[in-house]
């Protein structure tokens, strides 16, 4: 690249006055570009906050890996041989049992009740790291499900659940259950097995599903209204890394091998990621269209150039330029113009995204959204792409006015004015 067609093409960017300024129109195919890279920088931002956002709400009572049984039972009997083996395994942080089943609650004395999911775990204190970040989001009491008369009889519940059962700390709230359930003699019927017990917490995700559906009561007492005896539904697993939980959920699975089977936290919300990815990858498709209108003006005033110089054009080759060195001066003008849109565009957009994210500029009602603002987290993956697919499709809106100006005959492009 010759420093006579850089000069060459920085000339032809300018207004045909000498100004230093761009032309006007050169400017608007900047503006384009401008408007198209900032628009996706700040809407990916905006939908990797929301999606790492419910992730990580997601994921606060859902571990890395769950470990269960095949079958219709759901239930691991000699399961402290199996947890034991699993926390000596590579890659594993924490381990513990959980038991999950379903029932109906109610507060003694009142006639409404309301199905809710019951989660036995290991309570406060237990030695090791934990699992989940459940417990961290205690508002009121703990998760240690110690009642007031000493017994391991305490429930944690949802914030939103503990408002629809009136059950506040202190409150005594009824579970039934159908494991253990027995037939009635008389009616043949299957007859619910009941417990009471205390409400000693009440916690709070930003969940709709964990604050309004879930309870949280000790593994011993879990086993007993599952009808589980000593067996537990399986074994929850904490990995060092999250993104690495599906490589180790399936060693889990061939070192255990049947009748254990894994599940990692992507394929226990498989269905939800799925519909976010797919909508991340629309939103960038639907704004990436502003940024290929964009390539439409870079066409559109590359070719008004070339109309506007052709003249000159013909006498430079008439002196010898070389029509690939007159289609390289038009390349270096779209390349220009596309280089200048793309970090003026990054700049704004990085900026409005950082503003957003850390002041909160678009406020929500966390009682529709669960968050307060709109959240923004900037990836330097998604900088990079934006970038690289900005500056290529620049690069190539200027194919067509590079090769109309390099098929230019000297003789007619003089001879035309």
């Amino acid at each position: 690249m010759k420093g006579v067609e850089v000069s060459i093409a920085w000339r032809y960017l300018r207004s045909r006055r000498g100004s230093r300024l761009m032309s006007f129109i050169t400017m608007i195919a900047v503006g384009g570009v401008v408007v198209g890279v900032s628009a996706l920088v700040v809407i990916m931002g905006v939908m990797n906050g929301l999606q790492t956002d419910l992730r990580e709400k997601i994921l606060v009572g859902s571990p890395d890996v769950r470990i269960v049984n095949f079958g219709d039972d759901l239930r691991v009997n000699d399961w402290r041989a199996t947890l034991d083996r699993v926390r000596k395994m590579r890659g594993v942080v924490a381990a513990a049992p959980f038991v999950l089943s379903e029932g109906i609650a109610n507060v003694p004395g009142r006639t409404y009740a309301g199905g809710v999911s019951i989660a036995g775990i290991e309570p406060s204190g237990t030695p090791g790291p934990e699992v989940t970040t459940i417990r961290e989001h205690a508002v009121e009491g703990d998760f240690r499900f110690r009642a007031s008369d000493g017994s391991r009889r305490g429930i944690v519940v949802g914030r939103m659940l503990a408002d629809r059962f009136s059950a506040h700390l202190g409150a005594r709230l009824q579970i039934f259950t159908v494991g253990g359930a027995k037939v009635s003699p008389v009616t043949g019927s299957i007859v619910p097995t009941g417990a009471e017990f205390e409400v000693t917490g009440v916690f709070e995700t930003g969940m709709y599903e964990y604050d309004n559906q879930y309870v949280f009561i000790d593994l011993a007492a879990a086993q007993a209204a599952a009808g589980l005896d000593s067996a537990v539904t399986g074994i929850e697993v904490r990995t060092t890394d999250r993104w690495s939980a599906p490589g180790l959920a399936l060693a889990i699975q061939d070192s255990l091998g049947f009748p254990f089977r894994t599940i990692d936290w992507q394929q226990q919300n498989g269905a939800l990621f799925k519909a976010l990815k797919l909508e991340k990858l629309g939103m960038a498709v639907i704004l990436g269209l502003i940024t290929l209108v964009a390539a439409f003006n870079i066409v559109g005033t590359l070719t008004m150039v070339v109309r506007d110089k052709q003249r000159e054009i013909g006498i430079l080759k008439a002196m010898g330029l070389k029509a690939s060195a007159v289609r390289r001066i038009f390349v270096l003008q779209g390349a220009a113009i596309g280089l200048a849109g793309t970090a003026a565009g990054l700049a704004i957009g990085i900026a409005a995204g950082l503003a957003l994210g850390r002041y909160g500029l678009i406020p929500l009602d966390p009682q529709v959204y669960f968050i307060d603002h709109l959240p923004v987290r900037m990836e330097a993956g998604d900088i990079v792409a934006i970038t690289l697919v900005s500056l290529a499709i620049a690069t190539i809106a200027t194919i067509y006015p590079a090769t109309q100006a390099a098929r230019l005959y000297p003789v007619e492009a003089i001879r035309s004015e």
